[in-house]
Formats: C-alpha cells, structure tokens, sequence
C-alpha cells in the first residue's frame, strides 16, 4: 500500500515533467537498491513509510532546472501530492470491489422470533420459527427480513409449536415490522474487537456469558441492556469457557467515535453460516459504496476526536492492533482480509490528507495559499511548521506503540 501510495506520486511527476532522483520503500540506509534511468530505487531498514525523492524539491542547485520540482506552477506540484493519496483511493475502491467479487462468507440469527411489539404481538408469538418467506425457504433472520416487499403483500410460513402457521403481512406494515420483531439471540460472544475492554479483559470468541454482576442472563437484549446501564466503571461478567466457569472484570467504555453509551467491544454469535457470491455489477455498486461510507465515517470520527481529544487513546492502534486485526479478520476468510486491506489502504489517504505539515495534505495546503496569494509561504516558515508536524506525528506513533503494548499486556494478563 505504501509502494501504491509513492508510486502515485512517481507518475504525477513524470507526467508532470518532474525529475525524479530516488523512489524508496522504508526509511534510513537502503539494505537494497538498485538504479533504473537515473532514477534509484531502494528499500529502507526501517519499514515506517516511503517516499519520491523529487528533483530540487530541497531547495538545491538543481531547484533552477526546467525540470526542478519548484519550477513547476503550484496547481501542478499540488496534482503531484495529491496522486500519493489518490492512488491509496483507487487501490481501496479496487480491493472492495475485488473482495465483493469473492465468495463471501455470512452469518446470521437464527429465524426464531424472541419478541414481537405493537400491532406485531398478535401477529407472532415468542418462539416462532420462521419457515418461508414469499414461497422462499429461510435458514436465517435477516434473509427472512430481506425477502419482505414492501410493495405487496407477503405470505409468511412459521412453526409454532407443532402447527405450521400461515400470515399473511400487507407491505404497508413492513417498515414498522423491522423496529417491532426481534430474532432469538444467546449470549454467546461472537466477534471480540481488538484493543477493546473486553478484549484487554481476555474475553473470547464462543464465551458464554450467564451473569452480569450477580444477574443472571439468558438472552443479548438482557445481557446489553444490564452493562450499557450499568451505573458502575466496571462490570463482573460470570462466563462458561469449554465447560468451565470463569470471571473477568471488564471496564466499560464511552467512546464517543462509535456512540455516546458505555461498550466493551464485543459482537454476538450468530449460528447461520452461508457463503454468499455478488455479480460483477453488484460487486461494483457495492463495493463503491462501502468505500465511500467508510472515508465519510472516518472523517466524521476525526471531526468527534478533534473535538474531544480525551477519545484519542480509544482510537488510536498502531503495528500491533493491524496485526491482530489482520488475524483475526483472515480467520473469516479471503474475502473479509482483502476488505481490511482495503480500509487501511483508505485510511492512508485520509490520514494523508490532513492538513498537517509534513503530510501530504499539508504540502497541498502551502500551495493554495500559494496560488491564493500569488507568493509562496516563506521557506522558514514552511520550516518551523514541519517541524513541528514532524515532532506531532513521531509523538503520535510513540502513542500508538505504546498504547498498543499496553492493551496487549492487558490481554495477555487475563488469560
């Protein structure tokens, strides 16, 4: 992703008519290298970034050349920034649209109703089964749900009890059904977030919680109802792990980036596994909207962290949190792992972006203010700021290592 990132810079520059001394994955002393057309191209020790070494962009003797990187308009230098990002876009709209093409593995609740509301109540009863939706044989709740047309009526098969139940459901009324009915959901753990508090607290996959605090607990709702409540810091959970009983004290967390109520960063299980396969348009207008709704999602958590700087250690992983979301994200299969590669692809752009000296987008914001004002920013100026950014982002690594060792030694704590 970084070569992606560095090789958008390199072809804006040659189609710009910028010269081009050196292309670099890594920083430091190259352990690797090799010269193409004047152009040298290395590896670095240290694996922390990249970058395109661009002629007289260091203000040298070669910045007077036609083909100097400061000779050229500031529209043009900015285009040559701005492909670096660019090209990490592309790439995460590719990825997402290759990984939609894939076999994609899905899960599902089970189609037993555990509540039904409002008008719903006489409808569905607790514990009906969901048999066929529309002539459609259903394994799980939300196909049950996907098969409904708001644009007829629909006839749904159920099993109750022993009797097979036949109901018919008017379209007007499905939009209401979908906040009214709620499908049977244990408390056993499904996907546990890395870096979470009931990760750093050694909760599981598969765990089955049967107590919140000295409550007992049969279902999610009841569960999540109990620890989003809770009016304490902590909450005890009473698990089952492979038959045996285990305790963990888990701190709850308000995170203000995915929502204002206390979470511990765990998913529920859901039983229904199937594989599901897009066709190449699908994939298309899939994959273009998960790419788009996760750049307006970051950005919009951005926003609540620059706002709310206390929130920044909830939100910030480095080396160690990708890699064990990176495995524990494989574990569900080609597909879901070439998604996470395409996000964090995604989030160099956008990190990129930012208007912070150094970066890319801060680069791209000297020259607005180049073109805006006629002049270029001073050079001490220009100097003091991206030492400044420098000393930000060397500090905000630190951070992320450290945070990360942090919730690792947690994690391995508890086990």
């Amino acid at each position: 992703m970084i070569f992606i990132h560095e090789l958008g810079h390199y072809l804006m520059a040659r189609a710009m008519g910028v010269g081009i001394e050196k292309f670099s994955i890594g920083f430091g002393k190259p352990i690797f290298k090799f010269k193409v057309k004047e152009v040298q191209w290395q590896i670095g020790w240290l694996p922390l970034g990249g970058f395109v070494s661009l002629k007289g962009e260091d203000h040298s003797e070669a910045a007077d050349s036609e083909d100097s990187f400061l000779a050229k308009p500031w529209w043009k230098r900015a285009l040559v920034v701005f492909a670096g990002p660019f090209a990490n876009l592309i790439l995460g709209l590719l990825l997402f649209i290759v990984a939609f093409l894939l076999p994609i593995s899905t899960s599902d609740h089970s189609p037993v109703i555990f509540e039904a509301k409002g008008i719903f109540g006489d409808v569905f009863a607790p514990g009906d089964s969901i048999i066929s939706v529309n002539n459609v044989p259903i394994q799980g709740y939300i196909q049950a749900l996907g098969e409904l047309s708001a644009k007829k009526d629909n006839r749904i098969i159920l099993k109750r009890d022993s009797l097979t139940v036949a109901i018919q459901l008017p379209g007007s009324q499905v939009d209401s059904l979908l906040g009214s009915v709620s499908p049977m959901v244990s408390t056993r753990v499904g996907e546990v977030y890395a870096g979470m508090p009931a990760w750093r607290a050694g909760i599981r996959e598969n765990d089955v919680i049967t107590r919140v605090d000295s409550v007992e607990v049969s279902d999610w709702y009841r569960m999540r109802e109990l620890i989003t409540k809770s009016p304490g810091k902590k909450v005890k959970l009473t698990l089952l792990r492979e038959g045996k009983e285990l305790m963990r004290e888990v701190v709850l967390e308000e995170n203000e980036v995915l929502g204002s109520e206390k979470l511990i960063g765990i998913s529920n299980y859901q039983p229904v596994k199937d594989v599901y396969r897009f066709s190449f348009g699908e994939a298309i207008v899939q994959g273009s909207s998960y790419a788009l709704n996760f750049v307006i999602s970051n950005y919009t958590g951005l926003f609540k962290i620059i706002a709310k700087p206390d929130q920044l250690a909830k939100n910030v992983g480095g080396p160690v949190m990708i890699a064990t979301m990176s495995t524990q994200v494989g574990s569900r299969g080609v597909a879901h792992l070439i998604m996470f590669f395409a996000s964090i692809s995604l989030v160099l752009m956008i990190m990129n972006l930012l208007p912070i000296p150094v970066l890319d987008g801060g680069h791209i914001f000297f020259f607005i203010i180049e073109g805006i004002f006629r002049k270029p920013v001073p050079l001490k100026v220009q100097a003091v700021l991206q030492r400044i950014g420098l000393a930000l982002l060397v500090l905000l690594m630190l951070f992320a290592f450290s945070s990360d060792l942090s919730k690792l030694f947690m994690r391995l704590l508890s086990r």
